[in-house]
């Protein structure tokens, strides 16, 4: 099992830029397939960017993609999220969740733990 914190949210001005954090316990964190996901009030859980264990392969939403970097130090049990050129729309909740499945999937329901969440408000 693994318990997730992520930490680096704020509230921001549009264009400004934040890198997201999300703290994994435990020894086993390459073990795991790593995915950030949003959600804004009124709207379902949106993927925006995985890695794979090793971190060699990533993949993003068209909706982020150019803007939203992903990656992951092992070293550290650490998975960031690199957040550029940011827009009022970008405004949510931010998780992070880890999958212990094959593959490294865009559905939240391939990922078995999830994180509380950091809040990232944008204004204009």
């Amino acid at each position: 099992q693994v318990q997730l914190v992520e930490s680096g949210g704020g509230l921001v001005q549009a264009g400004d830029s934040l890198t997201l954090s999300c703290a994994a316990s435990g020894r086993t964190f390459n073990n795991y397939a790593m995915g950030w996901f949003r959600q804004a009030p009124g709207k379902e859980r949106e993927f925006l960017a995985g890695i794979s264990r090793g971190g060699s392969s990533t993949r993003y939403a068209d909706s982020v993609q150019g803007r939203f970097t992903i990656s992951r130090d092992n070293g550290k049990n650490t998975v960031y999220l690199q957040v550029n050129s940011l827009r009022p729309e970008d405004t949510a909740l931010y998780y992070c969740a880890a999958s212990t499945l094959p593959g490294m999937s865009t559905l939240s329901s391939r990922f078995n733990y999830w994180g509380q969440g950091t809040q990232v408000t944008v204004s204009s």
